[in-house]
């Protein structure tokens, strides 16, 4: 978990978390439910039935203009043009000096009107970022404060959802989404996205309808054991997936490129960074972002070292923990590329003792 300074904000939900037992953390500049339970058994709660994370704290920004497009491509590193109304892009903005400013979803609502989702501890600086590039005249909106946002994730999740909407949610593909009523609630933004891997959809309201749409949800899932699940267990399942954590495994050091994300460095238009990453494309990158797995026991964590045989330092985990899905040690981190190929032994440094592993392919947990 991030440090974060003071003061922490409460996201609008936070009474109602702590009503329900939920420990509560500074995470990204908000006071977060980390667990509720237990890390496990809300792991396990999402993979094999349905939970419901509070983000709240996530950033919304609304762009608007004839030129919304154009701004999109400047600061973001994938193609938005290729996205129709109704769809939904993963990219991330590189900040000038080969790093990354941050990554985000992009939605498409019309031609000259787009929806992005940034992370919370990076709000006001994607804001300052985004309007700094704004010379298009697009009308800017940071409705940050505006939006709650609930992560119904799980199997059972569409079985959960389909008895608050007219709409066939069936119909939601994979980073599609609706503006739809939702538990009585009109323009409500249903999303087929997540940072699970488990399934489900992401419910976007407005703040003011916030409680009684998550008791509308709860109420709906009572069947199906539905149950509030914190940031522990989102992060051990983002892991399992070998999804990227802003400020663990991307930050304003790394490049899109050596972050494995080159399928959303799109390099046919002129974005920032357009020049540095053709090189780094053109020559290569010097390290790497790789999957690892445990083959001594024992659970590796971030800032730990990583080494070759000879207990040369050769990278450094940025992601680690012991897989409740799997049952061993999984990471990521970034290695020399000389290290970074599939099966290479390594040795994680885990509070002195070289512990052996192996780079595997991403996700860890196949579907």
């Amino acid at each position: 978990m991030e440090n974060t300074e003071l003061p922490v904000k409460k996201i609008p939900l936070n009474h109602l978390h702590e009503q329900l037992g939920a420990k509560m953390v500074p995470f990204a500049g908000f006071l977060m439910p980390v667990r509720y339970s237990s890390d496990i058994e809300e792991h396990q709660t999402v993979r094999n039935g349905v939970g419901v994370f509070d983000v709240s704290h996530m950033g919304e920004f609304r762009l608007r203009g004839k030129q919304a497009l154009d701004l999109i491509q400047l600061v973001s590193s994938n193609d938005a043009s290729v996205l129709q109304s109704g769809k939904i892009q993963y990219s991330c903005m590189p900040n000038g000096q080969g790093g990354i400013v941050d990554d985000l979803l992009i939605y498409k609502v019309d031609e000259e009107e787009y929806f992005l989702v940034v992370n919370a501890g990076n709000i006001e600086k994607d804001w300052n970022w985004i309007a700094k590039h704004n010379q298009f005249d697009v009308e800017m909106t940071n409705e940050s404060s505006q939006w709650c946002l609930f992560a119904v994730q799980g199997p059972e999740a569409i079985n959960v959802l389909q008895s608050l909407t007219t709409k066939d949610l069936k119909e939601i593909k994979y980073y599609s989404f609706i503006i739809s009523d939702f538990a009585g609630v009109p323009n409500i933004i249903i999303s087929a996205t997540g940072y699970t891997g488990a399934g489900g959809f992401e419910i976007y309201v407005p703040k003011e309808f916030a409680e009684a749409v998550w008791n509308k949800i709860f109420e709906a899932g009572k069947a199906f054991n539905i149950k509030p699940i914190g940031l522990g267990a989102r992060d051990t399942l983002r892991l399992e997936m070998g999804y990227c954590l802003y400020g663990n495994d991307i930050d304003d050091k790394t490049s899109a490129l050596e972050a494995g994300l080159g399928w959303i460095t799109k390099l046919n238009k002129k974005c920032i960074d357009y020049e540095f990453l053709v090189h780094q494309k053109e020559q290569g990158v010097s390290r790497k972002l790789v999957g690892f797995q445990m083959i001594d026991k024992g659970i590796p964590r971030s800032h730990y070292e990583i080494a070759n045989a000879e207990q040369k330092v050769i990278g450094n985990v940025t992601s680690g923990t012991q897989s409740p899905s799997l049952g061993y040690g999984i990471g990521m981190g970034y290695l020399q590329v000389e290290y970074a190929k599939l099966d290479s032994e390594i040795y994680i440094n885990i509070r002195g003792r070289y512990l052996k592993a192996k780079v595997v392919k991403l996700p860890f947990l196949k579907s």
